[in-house]
This record gives C-alpha cells, sequence and structure tokens, in this order.
C-alpha cells in the first residue's frame, strides 16, 4: 500500500543492505531509541525513489549494534533489494516523547540561528552526528558552517519561533572558513 508523501512520517533507520537470503535487511539507527523496533508492527518505508510502502516488520534482532529487519511478504534477496537505501519511518504518532530540552531534528531544521547581537547567522539545514557532540549544519551568506550542538553555544533553543539563539566563543567561526 502506498501512502502520501508528507511530514505525518517520522525516519527511524535506513536500509543499508540485505542480509541472508530470505529478505532481511541491515539497518542504520536514526534514533535514540532502539527499544522502539521491539513494539513496531506496522512501519512506512519510503524507498529511493518517493515511494512508500505500508510493510509489516515480522520479526527484528541485533547483529553488531544494528537492527536486522525482516518485513512480511519480502521472503527472498531479490525481493529485498529494491528497499536498500530506503528510510524505515513510523507514523509522527508514535513517536516517543523527549524530554525537556531535546529536540528531534525536524524541529530544528529551518530554525534561524542568530548570535547574541541579534545578527542572523543561516538557517539550520540539517543535525550532523558525531561521536562527541552533534553538529548543527548552517547556512550562512558565506555558505556552510557547523556549531556545536551543546547549550554552552546554543543558549536558547525555540521551536515555536523557529530560533536558534547562540553564543559562540571567538575564533570558532573562522574555523568553519
Amino acid at each position: 500500500m502506498d501512502s502520501p508523501a508528507g511530514p505525518s512520517h517520522i525516519a527511524v533507520a535506513r536500509i543499508s543492505r540485505t542480509r541472508g537470503i530470505r529478505g532481511e535487511v541491515l539497518a542504520d539507527l536514526h534514533t535514540d531509541f532502539p527499544e522502539r523496533f521491539g513494539l513496531l508492527h506496522r512501519v512506512w518505508v519510503e524507498l529511493p525513489d518517493g515511494k512508500r510502502l505500508s510493510l509489516v516488520l515480522e520479526r527484528c534482532w541485533w547483529h553488531q549494534g544494528r537492527p536486522v529487519l525482516k518485513f512480511s511478504g519480502i521472503d527472498t534477496i531479490t525481493a529485498a533489494e529494491p528497499l536498500v537505501g530506503g528510510w524505515v519511518e513510523v507514523e509522527a504518532g508514535e513517536t516517543v516523547a523527549l524530554p525537556d530540552g531535546m529536540y528531534w531534528d525536524r524541529e530544528l531544521e529551518g530554525c534561524r540561528v542568530i548570535d547574541r547581537r541579534g545578527e542572523k547567522l543561516g538557517v539550520v539545514t540539517s543535525i550532523l552526528r558525531i561521536a562527541a557532540n552533534s553538529q548543527l549544519v548552517v547556512q550562512g551568506e558565506d555558505g556552510e558552517f557547523l556549531i556545536p550542538l551543546v547549550a554552552a553555544f546554543c543558549r536558547e533553543i525555540s521551536v515555536e519561533r523557529r530560533e536558534i539563539l547562540v553564543e559562540l566563543p571567538e575564533g570558532l567561526m573562522d574555523l568553519n572558513r
């Protein structure tokens, strides 16, 4: 079954490759709540061509810290191959509630970044997840730059106003050039 595209779906994993010969796929997590996979029944998979399929998650198990997913009706490697590169999504109403001070990437993307003097530095285009800390990827007038997504730099985040007030140490912007 297909569903219309829209912000009502939230990506929780990306299918990286097939695994085995019975239609299983290996996925990369895009959630801070991996335990959710044990609770999921029906998910959406947005294929690389933009088509969205509704699939039943038959089983999920873990291999080297990554979920192996088996969908009902996907029983061969040939049937699983078109799913590679697709996003595993849940409906927005099925997302896990976040504690205060934590935000979904989609809430931060599109926010204006403003420094303490009121100068607009740019707009958040994405979030870069790295081991030490997450980084806001910001598109400014002079190109793209990174700001660590930490309280010391991001002093106030207002998803309602679509603004992030930052206080950056001297020289940080020079590192990005």
